[in-house]
Protein backbone atom coordinates (compact mmCIF):
# COMPACT_ATOMS: atom_id res chain seq x y z
CA UNK A 1 0.00 0.00 0.00
CA UNK A 2 2.52 2.43 -1.32
CA UNK A 3 -0.03 5.35 -0.40
CA UNK A 4 -2.27 4.65 2.35
CA UNK A 5 -0.72 6.33 5.64
CA UNK A 6 -1.28 4.41 9.18
CA UNK A 7 -0.78 7.43 11.02
CA UNK A 8 -3.14 9.77 9.31
CA UNK A 9 -0.34 11.68 6.95
CA UNK A 10 -2.61 11.27 4.00
CA UNK A 11 -2.90 14.79 1.80
CA UNK A 12 -1.12 17.82 2.09
CA UNK A 13 1.06 18.28 5.38
CA UNK A 14 -0.34 21.34 7.16
CA UNK A 15 1.67 22.99 9.94
CA UNK A 16 0.46 23.19 13.03
CA UNK A 17 2.98 25.64 14.61
CA UNK A 18 6.08 28.07 13.46
CA UNK A 19 9.60 27.71 13.80
CA UNK A 20 10.70 29.20 17.25
CA UNK A 21 14.64 28.53 16.86
CA UNK A 22 15.94 30.85 14.27
CA UNK A 23 14.55 34.54 13.52
CA UNK A 24 12.72 34.41 9.91
CA UNK A 25 14.54 37.11 9.34
CA UNK A 26 17.83 35.12 9.48
CA UNK A 27 16.32 32.90 6.26
CA UNK A 28 17.54 34.77 3.66
CA UNK A 29 21.10 34.21 5.08
CA UNK A 30 20.68 30.96 6.00
CA UNK A 31 19.27 30.62 2.10
CA UNK A 32 22.44 32.44 0.65
CA UNK A 33 25.10 30.31 2.43
CA UNK A 34 23.61 27.47 1.54
CA UNK A 35 23.49 28.56 -2.24
CA UNK A 36 27.24 29.05 -1.28
CA UNK A 37 27.82 25.70 -0.01
CA UNK A 38 26.41 23.75 -2.58
CA UNK A 39 28.02 25.65 -5.44
CA UNK A 40 31.42 24.48 -3.78
CA UNK A 41 30.08 20.93 -3.26
CA UNK A 42 28.91 21.47 -7.33
CA UNK A 43 32.67 22.81 -8.68
CA UNK A 44 34.35 19.60 -6.89
CA UNK A 45 31.55 17.39 -8.52
CA UNK A 46 32.07 18.91 -12.20
CA UNK A 47 35.90 18.79 -11.85
CA UNK A 48 35.31 14.58 -10.86
CA UNK A 49 32.95 13.74 -13.25
CA UNK A 50 35.22 12.30 -16.31
CA UNK A 51 37.74 11.15 -13.79
CA UNK A 52 38.71 7.90 -11.65
CA UNK A 53 36.80 7.88 -8.30
CA UNK A 54 37.56 6.22 -5.45
CA UNK A 55 34.71 3.89 -4.00
CA UNK A 56 34.48 3.63 -0.09
CA UNK A 57 31.88 1.13 -0.55
CA UNK A 58 29.48 -0.20 -2.35
CA UNK A 59 26.13 -2.77 -2.35
CA UNK A 60 23.92 -4.65 -5.24
CA UNK A 61 22.34 -1.34 -5.70
CA UNK A 62 24.75 1.50 -4.38
CA UNK A 63 27.80 3.14 -4.20
CA UNK A 64 29.37 5.29 -1.76
CA UNK A 65 32.37 7.40 -2.84
CA UNK A 66 34.94 9.32 -1.29
CA UNK A 67 34.23 12.61 -3.01
CA UNK A 68 30.71 12.35 -0.90
CA UNK A 69 32.73 12.59 2.09
CA UNK A 70 34.52 14.94 0.97
CA UNK A 71 31.83 17.21 -0.66
CA UNK A 72 29.61 17.02 2.93
CA UNK A 73 32.56 18.19 4.95
CA UNK A 74 33.23 21.01 2.59
CA UNK A 75 29.83 21.81 3.00
CA UNK A 76 29.76 21.50 6.89
CA UNK A 77 32.93 23.96 7.20
CA UNK A 78 31.07 26.42 4.68
CA UNK A 79 27.12 25.92 6.29
CA UNK A 80 29.54 26.81 9.97
CA UNK A 81 30.46 29.85 8.59
CA UNK A 82 27.58 31.21 8.47
CA UNK A 83 25.82 29.65 11.44
CA UNK A 84 28.07 27.99 13.82
CA UNK A 85 26.23 26.45 16.17
CA UNK A 86 23.37 24.62 14.03
CA UNK A 87 24.59 20.90 13.42
CA UNK A 88 24.07 19.02 10.63
CA UNK A 89 22.41 15.86 9.55
CA UNK A 90 23.97 14.30 6.55
CA UNK A 91 24.11 10.99 4.24
CA UNK A 92 27.98 10.67 5.20
CA UNK A 93 27.79 11.85 8.84
CA UNK A 94 25.44 13.06 11.38
CA UNK A 95 26.60 15.35 14.11
CA UNK A 96 25.09 13.58 17.68
CA UNK A 97 23.62 17.24 18.48
CA UNK A 98 21.06 16.96 15.70
CA UNK A 99 18.57 14.83 16.75
CA UNK A 100 17.36 17.38 19.86
CA UNK A 101 18.71 20.29 18.47
CA UNK A 102 16.35 24.08 17.73
CA UNK A 103 17.65 23.64 13.92
CA UNK A 104 19.76 21.71 12.12
CA UNK A 105 21.24 21.25 8.30
CA UNK A 106 19.86 18.52 6.23
CA UNK A 107 22.28 17.65 3.52
CA UNK A 108 22.82 14.83 0.48
CA UNK A 109 25.98 16.11 -0.52
CA UNK A 110 25.46 14.05 -3.70
CA UNK A 111 22.37 12.99 -4.22
CA UNK A 112 22.51 10.39 -7.63
CA UNK A 113 25.45 8.70 -6.46
CA UNK A 114 25.62 6.15 -8.81
CA UNK A 115 24.93 8.52 -11.98
CA UNK A 116 28.12 10.58 -10.95
CA UNK A 117 30.00 7.52 -10.30
CA UNK A 118 29.74 5.92 -13.76
CA UNK A 119 29.97 9.38 -15.41
CA UNK A 120 26.35 10.36 -16.02
CA UNK A 121 25.94 14.21 -15.21
CA UNK A 122 22.37 13.73 -13.71
CA UNK A 123 23.20 13.89 -10.05
CA UNK A 124 22.51 17.39 -7.22
CA UNK A 125 23.59 18.69 -3.68
CA UNK A 126 20.82 18.86 -1.52
CA UNK A 127 21.06 21.56 1.40
CA UNK A 128 18.08 22.29 3.61
CA UNK A 129 17.24 23.91 7.07
CA UNK A 130 14.83 22.82 9.49
CA UNK A 131 13.59 24.38 12.79
CA UNK A 132 12.38 22.41 15.43
CA UNK A 133 8.31 22.51 15.96
CA UNK A 134 7.18 24.25 19.23
CA UNK A 135 3.97 21.95 19.36
CA UNK A 136 2.78 18.95 16.86
CA UNK A 137 0.38 16.06 16.72
CA UNK A 138 2.14 12.95 17.68
CA UNK A 139 1.84 11.91 13.57
CA UNK A 140 4.07 15.10 12.69
CA UNK A 141 7.45 15.23 12.28
CA UNK A 142 9.78 17.27 15.31
CA UNK A 143 10.92 19.39 12.68
CA UNK A 144 9.72 21.61 10.17
CA UNK A 145 12.04 22.44 6.78
CA UNK A 146 12.63 26.38 6.07
CA UNK A 147 14.92 26.53 3.97
CA UNK A 148 15.81 24.35 0.66
CA UNK A 149 18.73 24.25 -2.26
CA UNK A 150 18.65 21.78 -5.10
CA UNK A 151 21.90 22.06 -7.18
CA UNK A 152 22.77 20.10 -10.44
CA UNK A 153 26.17 21.79 -11.48
CA UNK A 154 26.37 20.29 -14.50
CA UNK A 155 23.44 22.00 -15.79
CA UNK A 156 23.82 25.40 -13.31
CA UNK A 157 20.72 25.30 -12.07
CA UNK A 158 19.86 26.16 -8.76
CA UNK A 159 16.28 26.03 -7.09
CA UNK A 160 15.60 27.52 -3.79
CA UNK A 161 12.68 27.94 -1.38
CA UNK A 162 12.06 29.97 2.18
CA UNK A 163 8.74 28.60 3.52
CA UNK A 164 6.45 31.44 3.20
CA UNK A 165 7.71 32.31 -0.03
CA UNK A 166 7.64 31.61 -3.76
CA UNK A 167 10.14 29.01 -5.11
CA UNK A 168 12.59 29.86 -7.54
CA UNK A 169 15.31 28.34 -10.53
CA UNK A 170 17.96 30.56 -11.01
CA UNK A 171 16.32 33.22 -9.45
CA UNK A 172 13.40 33.20 -11.78
CA UNK A 173 10.07 32.23 -9.79
CA UNK A 174 8.30 28.50 -10.74
CA UNK A 175 5.53 26.86 -10.64
CA UNK A 176 3.92 23.39 -11.42
CA UNK A 177 2.14 21.79 -14.05
CA UNK A 178 -1.42 22.62 -14.30
CA UNK A 179 -2.24 19.19 -15.83
CA UNK A 180 -4.74 17.03 -14.69
CA UNK A 181 -5.27 14.12 -16.48
CA UNK A 182 -3.21 11.46 -16.21
CA UNK A 183 -2.52 10.23 -19.80
CA UNK A 184 -1.22 13.90 -19.91
CA UNK A 185 1.53 13.11 -17.39
CA UNK A 186 4.82 12.61 -16.78
CA UNK A 187 5.97 10.48 -13.69
CA UNK A 188 9.14 10.06 -12.07
CA UNK A 189 9.49 6.70 -9.89
CA UNK A 190 12.07 5.84 -7.66
CA UNK A 191 12.90 2.22 -6.49
CA UNK A 192 15.54 3.39 -3.63
CA UNK A 193 18.03 0.07 -2.75
CA UNK A 194 15.78 -2.92 -0.73
CA UNK A 195 14.29 -5.46 -1.93
CA UNK A 196 10.81 -4.49 -0.38
CA UNK A 197 11.16 -1.50 -2.47
CA UNK A 198 12.06 -3.25 -5.51
CA UNK A 199 8.90 -5.68 -5.06
CA UNK A 200 6.65 -2.54 -4.57
CA UNK A 201 7.70 -1.35 -7.47
CA UNK A 202 7.93 -3.33 -10.10
CA UNK A 203 4.71 -3.94 -10.66
CA UNK A 204 3.21 -0.88 -10.12
CA UNK A 205 5.50 0.41 -13.47
CA UNK A 206 3.37 -2.08 -14.97
CA UNK A 207 -0.10 -0.66 -14.38
CA UNK A 208 1.37 2.76 -14.79
CA UNK A 209 2.79 2.58 -17.72
CA UNK A 210 -0.72 2.27 -19.61
CA UNK A 211 -2.26 5.28 -17.46
CA UNK A 212 0.36 7.92 -18.12
CA UNK A 213 2.14 9.53 -21.35
CA UNK A 214 5.58 8.63 -19.84
CA UNK A 215 7.29 7.12 -17.01
CA UNK A 216 11.00 8.65 -15.94
CA UNK A 217 13.32 6.58 -13.68
CA UNK A 218 16.33 9.55 -13.47
CA UNK A 219 18.33 8.44 -10.23
CA UNK A 220 18.14 11.53 -8.33
CA UNK A 221 14.98 12.37 -5.83
CA UNK A 222 15.97 15.62 -5.43
CA UNK A 223 15.92 16.13 -9.09
CA UNK A 224 12.84 14.44 -9.37
CA UNK A 225 11.28 16.81 -6.75
CA UNK A 226 12.59 20.07 -8.27
CA UNK A 227 11.80 19.06 -11.57
CA UNK A 228 7.97 18.49 -10.72
CA UNK A 229 8.40 21.81 -8.71
CA UNK A 230 9.52 23.70 -11.84
CA UNK A 231 6.47 21.52 -13.86
CA UNK A 232 8.61 19.69 -16.01
CA UNK A 233 7.35 16.58 -13.89
CA UNK A 234 3.97 16.02 -12.92
CA UNK A 235 4.52 13.48 -10.32
CA UNK A 236 6.98 11.87 -8.48
CA UNK A 237 6.43 8.29 -5.99
CA UNK A 238 9.34 6.57 -4.28
CA UNK A 239 8.40 3.78 -1.57
CA UNK A 240 11.31 4.07 0.29
CA UNK A 241 13.46 7.29 0.71
CA UNK A 242 15.80 8.88 2.93
CA UNK A 243 15.59 12.29 4.59
CA UNK A 244 18.45 14.07 2.86
CA UNK A 245 17.26 12.97 -0.19
CA UNK A 246 13.80 15.04 0.00
CA UNK A 247 14.15 17.27 2.85
CA UNK A 248 15.18 20.58 0.35
CA UNK A 249 13.18 19.38 -2.64
CA UNK A 250 9.64 18.76 -0.68
CA UNK A 251 10.18 22.15 0.58
CA UNK A 252 10.54 23.71 -3.25
CA UNK A 253 7.51 21.69 -4.10
CA UNK A 254 5.44 23.02 -1.44
CA UNK A 255 6.49 26.60 -1.92
CA UNK A 256 5.92 26.17 -6.31
CA UNK A 257 2.03 25.07 -5.61
CA UNK A 258 2.82 21.74 -5.37
CA UNK A 259 1.89 18.96 -2.71
CA UNK A 260 4.60 16.77 -0.45
CA UNK A 261 2.54 13.61 0.58
CA UNK A 262 5.20 11.41 2.41
CA UNK A 263 4.81 9.40 5.05
CA UNK A 264 7.49 8.18 7.86
CA UNK A 265 8.24 4.37 7.99
CA UNK A 266 10.15 2.05 10.23
CA UNK A 267 13.99 2.62 10.07
CA UNK A 268 16.26 5.93 10.16
CA UNK A 269 15.25 8.87 8.54
CA UNK A 270 13.13 6.55 6.22
CA UNK A 271 9.97 7.71 4.38
CA UNK A 272 7.50 6.97 1.39
CA UNK A 273 6.48 9.88 -1.14
CA UNK A 274 4.55 11.03 -3.63
CA UNK A 275 5.15 15.06 -4.66
CA UNK A 276 3.44 15.54 -7.10
CA UNK A 277 1.27 19.46 -9.01
CA UNK A 278 -1.53 18.95 -6.20
CA UNK A 279 -4.26 17.08 -9.19
CA UNK A 280 -2.79 13.69 -9.36
CA UNK A 281 -2.15 12.15 -6.00
CA UNK A 282 -5.57 10.01 -6.05
CA UNK A 283 -5.40 9.41 -9.72
CA UNK A 284 -1.61 7.84 -9.04
CA UNK A 285 -2.52 6.17 -6.11
CA UNK A 286 -5.36 4.43 -8.59
CA UNK A 287 -3.38 3.03 -11.09
CA UNK A 288 -0.81 2.16 -8.89
CA UNK A 289 -2.53 0.04 -6.27
CA UNK A 290 -4.28 -1.42 -9.65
Amino acid sequence: MLFRSRIGLGGRFVLTSGPVSLPTRDYPKALRSAVAAAHSAGRLMRLHLRRAKKINEATHHDIKLDLDVRCQELIRRSLASTLPDVPVLGEEGVDDRSENAAARWVVDPIDGTVNFAYGIPHACVCIALQVRRQSRRRSEDPFDTVVGVVHDPFLDETWTAIRGHRARLNGRVIHVSSRKRLDEAIISLGFSKTQETLDAMLPAVGRLAHRVRKIRIMGSAGLALVYVADGRFDGYVEPGVRLWDIAAGGLIVECAGGEFWRERLPGYQQYRLCANNGHLRRKLESAIQG
